[in-house]
């Protein structure tokens, strides 16, 4: 692909001479200041020192000159002659401010079951803030702790933490349980039980005996008790915000287990850069030849928005088109790396060659060997899973850079369920891996195109022998070591899933996430709640690791279609 052209002009580097006599005006300049009167240095003013942080360093060529003009900077000079030389003393290095608390009075937090069934560590989560667990909440804990389901997991857990808490030395349940007590620092309020009979007074319009209603009769009790301090009932349950609300009380969802608010907030991997990029890199970009590549180091506020990995590309008429990726971030400067073009038959994967930008520069990732975490997200059609599976059989069994493939996904029926299914591990994950098959279809068709019946049977034994498909739910314990691992539909994951999948990989392996955040099937999850969102957004920007939105769909016009209008 066509490249812009290279600067004219060479960086200069910066004198040995200059470099040895800022070292020691700077230790001069340190030894007259702790030789000065400590009076003095109270007294100074802290608008000066923040005029002096922010004041920006002269370029490079006048330092040089006034070094070489004026000989009274080859001393220690005195603070006239600094005022001038139009030179500030250098700053003292600022102290990092604490992060202010939540203004106002504390609010105390009504818990409901579900919160807790849903993450034990949301006792910790309301920082200075008082939390309250009525009677009925323990017992519903108690009736929900057996079995080997998330939620009984969850409740065994929560139950440990409440006796962690009740056991420390000291503690008064009558008084409030110190939340900080067990360790969590960020938490500074305090747990309070209903040890005591509440004036509980609703409508007769609600059942008594219904535990989501006898909730709402202590949040009421507690708003007249309280007041006028704040009282929130915190649930999942949507039904029961409604109902409070309707009686006149406060309720919240509760928010820490959403990654992002929005999912249009998602990171995408990739950047446009503005029409008047290259007028504003034309005196500053470096640019250099290492093997094939062309790397450029440029500069500006364009540097603020770009992450490590993450791809950039200029398209202009009449002008020459970029595709790079940010492999090197320093200060107010980048580097930007070009991209193998994929798009070019001659550099086909398996085959395969990118048929849109975002494809190339997936691609680009899956085929680094130094990058080991890709996450894809895009809609159906996009080619998420054609992609991953070129990829891997070219390194598995052309490059012998891992040793086999395996593939697993969340099985989330979309309708009803059908029942057990008979056979292997391998064999009752068989009806979910539906998209294996296909795409090996057609990935063992193009490979041998020319070979006949006998040679494509080959070819598919061949690809079958080097792919393993593994259910998730033996995937606890286990430690993958040169393996090239797939995990489909990563949208219906939790983040705990997510995590306990990507802390498998050992030394040499490959992890690839690909889903579809439009089409979770999990209950209770969101987009903003989802395991592949919680990935997308904690590896941002690690070194080796990169994500990629996949924009156009290339299966078929009718379900690129379909897509957008249903």
């Amino acid at each position: 692909m066509p490249l812009p052209p290279p600067p004219v002009k060479r960086g200069a580097k910066l004198p040995p001479d200059v470099i040895d006599l800022s070292s020691a005006r700077r230790a001069k300049s340190d030894a007259a200041a702790s030789r000065a009167p400590e009076s003095k240095q109270q007294t100074m003013p802290m608008a000066d020192e923040n005029a002096e942080v922010a004041a920006a360093p002269p370029s490079r060529t006048a330092r040089t000159t006034a070094r070489q003009t004026s000989p009274s900077l080859t001393r220690a000079p005195t603070p006239a002659a600094r005022a001038a030389a139009g030179l500030t003393p250098p700053p003292e290095p600022a102290r990092r401010a604490r992060r202010p608390r939540h203004q106002g009075p504390s609010r105390l937090f009504v818990l409901d079951t579900n919160v807790l069934l849903h993450d034990p560590m949301a006792l910790f989560r309301f920082e200075e803030h008082d939390i309250f667990l009525p009677m009925i909440v323990l017992e519903e804990l108690d009736s929900h702790k057996k079995g080997m389901t998330e939620v009984a997991r969850n409740g065994r857990q929560t139950s440990r933490l409440l006796d962690a808490l009740a056991g420390v030395a000291g503690a008064d349940m009558a008084k409030g349980l110190a939340l900080d007590s067990t360790g969590h620092v960020d938490a500074g309020g305090k747990l309070y039980f209903q040890t005591t009979p509440l004036d509980v007074s609703m409508p007769a319009a609600l059942p008594p005996g219904k535990a989501d209603n006898q909730i709402l009769g202590v949040v009421a009790a507690l708003e007249k008790q309280h007041a006028p301090r704040q009282v929130v009932l915190v649930s999942k349950d949507i039904n029961m915000r409604v109902k409070a609300r309707a009686l006149g009380l406060c309720a919240e969802d509760y928010q820490n287990d959403k990654t992002l608010e929005d999912g249009d907030l998602l990171y995408s991997g990739v950047l446009p850069l503005p029409p008047d990029f290259w007028t504003r890199q034309s005196k500053t970009v470096e640019s250099w030849q290492s093997g094939s590549a062309t790397y450029y180091r440029v500069s500006g506020p364009v540097v603020d928005s770009f992450h490590i990995n993450q791809f950039v590309y200029f398209e202009s008429p009449g002008e020459p088109s970029l595709y790079a990726r940010v492999t090197e971030i320093q200060g107010k400067s980048a580097v930007l790396k070009t991209l193998k073009d994929f798009t070019h038959l001659k550099n086909g994967v398996w085959g395969v060659a990118a048929r849109n930008r975002e494809q190339n520069f997936a691609l680009n990732l899956l085929m680094d060997p130094e990058v080991d975490f890709v996450t894809l997200a895009g809609t159906a059609g996009t080619g998420k899973t054609l992609l991953a599976l070129a990829s891997g059989l070219t390194q598995v069994l052309d490059d012998r850079r891992y040793t086999e493939i395996i593939m697993t996904r969340a099985t989330v029926s979309v309708g009803e369920d059908i029942g057990f299914l008979p056979g292997t591990e391998e064999e009752k994950m068989g009806p979910w891996m539906g998209a294996l098959d296909d795409n090996l279809e057609f990935l063992a068709k193009g490979d041998a195109s020319g070979a006949g019946e006998w040679g494509r049977a080959a070819t598919q034994e061949l690809i079958r022998s080097r792919i393993k498909i593994k259910s998730m739910n033996f995937m606890r314990g286990r430690t993958f070591m040169n393996k090239w691992i797939i995990i489909d539909e990563a949208q219906n994951l939790t983040p705990k899933q997510m995590k306990t999948l990507i802390t498998r990989a050992g030394p040499g392996t490959k992890i690839i996430c690909m889903g579809n955040l439009a089409q979770i099937d999990t209950p209770y999850l969101t987009e903003g709640s989802s395991g592949l969102t919680y990935a997308v957004d904690r590896f941002k920007g690690w070194p080796h690791g990169g994500h990629v939105t996949l924009a156009r769909g290339e299966r078929s016009r009718l379900a690129d279609f379909a897509s957008e209008v249903l």
